[in-house]
C-alpha cells in the first residue's frame, strides 16, 4: 500500500434523525443499522484501508466517543484518533487533521469520508479514489466524489458541471443549496448535477494551502500549535483554542470559494443513510415492502413500514402504512415515515 495515502473519517455526527436507536451517547456510526453484523463506523474503515494503510487512518470524533471507537476498531491506536472538545462542523477538524499529517507526511493525499454512509459496491468504490488520488498527486486540485441522482431529491446539496466537459473529472461550476422539489427536478433533467455525498479528496498541500488563503484566522489559530503536533503538549493547546475557530463547514469555509474544484461522478451505489426512510430503502423487504430489522413479526394489512425492535422481541401491527416503528429500551416509537424530517425537532423537545 502507498504510505503516501491517507483518510480521515468523519465520525462525531448525533444522528439524531435515527432517534431513539441514535442518541447523543450513542449515535448511528456506532450501532449496525442494517443488520450486517457490523456498525457502520466499522464498514467505513474496513472499506478505506482496502487502499490506505490502516495506520495512516484518522477517526475524527467528539472525545465523549473517544472509548466507543477504540472499542469498535480495534486495529487502530490511541494516538489515531482526533478529538474535537468542542462542535464546530466540519472546517475546523477537517484542517486541524491535516496539520497533523502534514507534520507527519508532507507528500499525504487524502480522503476526508463520513462514518455513516452505506456503500455496497466497495471496489467501484476503491477505483474511484485510486484515480482521484492519482489526480491529485498530479495537480493542485480540491476534489469531491458527486453521486449520481436517481430521484429529485430535496435533502441533499448539489454539485453543477459544464455539461460540455467530456473529461472524467470534470471542473466545479458551484456548489448549490438544498432544493426545492420542482428545482431538484430541473437539475435532474439537466443531466450535469450530482449529489454532494461529503466525501472529499485532497492532497496535504492543497487543502492547507487553500486554508491559508480563504481562512487566514483559522489557519493561523491552527498553525499557532503546529510544533505541539504529534507530542505531549497537543493535548492542553488544542483543548484551549479548538473552540475559538469558527463554527464552519468545509463547503462554505473553503469548497465554495475555491477556483481549483474537480468533481468524479461516483460509480458506486450509496446512501447517506440520514433518515429511517432511506434506511427502509436500504433493507430487505416482503412483499408488502415492509422491512424489518431485530424483531419477529406478525402484521396484517401492513404495507411499506420499517419496523426494528431488540432480541427479535415480536412486534404485532395491523392497519399501519408507511410508518416508523423502532422499540428501543424504554422507549417506542411509532411514527409516520412522511414525517421523518422532524424527528430531530421531537429530540430537541424531549432535551
Amino acid at each position: 500500500m502507498n504510505k503516501n495515502y491517507y483518510a480521515i473519517i468523519m465520525a462525531g455526527g448525533v444522528g439524531s434523525r435515527f432517534w431513539p436507536v441514535s442518541t447523543t451517547e450513542f449515535p448511528k456510526q456506532f450501532h449496525d443499522m442494517l443488520g450486517t453484523g457490523f456498525t457502520l463506523l466499522q464498514k467505513t474503515f474496513s472499506r478505506l484501508s482496502k487502499l490506505i494503510p490502516a495506520e495512516n487512518i484518522l477517526v475524527l470524533t467528539n472525545e465523549k466517543y473517544n472509548d466507543l471507537v477504540l472499542e469498535q476498531l480495534p486495529a487502530i491506536k490511541p494516538e489515531q484518533v482526533v478529538l474535537e472538545p468542542a462542535m464546530r462542523n466540519t472546517a475546523p477538524c477537517i484542517l486541524y487533521a491535516s496539520l497533523k499529517i502534514k507534520k507527519e507526511n508532507p507528500n499525504a493525499v487524502m480522503i476526508v469520508a463520513p462514518s455513516d454512509h452505506w456503500i455496497e459496491d466497495e471496489n467501484a468504490f476503491v477505483q474511484n479514489v485510486q484515480q482521484s488520488f492519482d489526480y491529485c498527486e498530479k495537480h493542485d486540485a480540491l476534489m469531491t466524489l458527486g453521486i449520481q441522482p436517481t430521484y429529485p431529491n430535496t435533502g441533499f446539496g448539489y454539485i453543477e458541471f459544464d455539461k460540455n466537459d467530456e473529461s472524467s473529472i470534470k471542473k466545479v461550476q458551484q456548489f448549490r443549496e438544498k432544493p426545492d422539489y420542482e428545482t431538484a427536478k430541473a437539475f435532474l433533467n439537466s443531466g450535469n448535477f450530482l449529489w454532494n455525498g461529503g466525501i472529499f479528496i485532497w492532497s496535504v498541500k492543497s487543502i492547507t494551502n487553500a486554508f491559508e488563503h480563504f481562512q487566514p484566522v483559522m489557519n493561523n489559530l491552527f498553525q499557532d500549535g503546529y510544533d505541539f503536533y504529534q507530542i505531549a503538549d497537543e493535548r492542553p493547546f488544542i483543548n484551549e483554542n479548538y473552540e475559538k475557530a469558527e463554527n464552519i463547514s468545509i463547503d462554505y469555509a473553503i469548497l465554495e470559494k475555491a477556483h481549483n474544484v474537480f468533481v468524479l461522478p461516483a460509480t458506486f451505489d450509496w446512501n447517506d443513510l440520514g433518515t429511517w426512510g432511506s434506511l427502509h430503502e436500504k433493507l430487505d423487504k416482503d412483499q408488502d415492502n415492509n422491512a424489518v430489522v431485530n424483531a419477529t413479526v406478525l402484521l396484517e394489512n401492513a404495507s411499506n413500514n420499517i419496523i426494528r425492535a431488540e432480541g427479535k422481541k415480536l412486534v404485532v401491527v395491523d392497519g399501519l402504512d408507511d410508518y416508523i416503528i423502532v422499540d428501543k429500551d424504554d422507549t417506542l416509537l411509532i411514527y409516520p415515515k412522511s414525517k421523518e424530517q422532524e424527528i430531530k425537532k421531537i429530540v430537541s423537545k424531549l432535551k
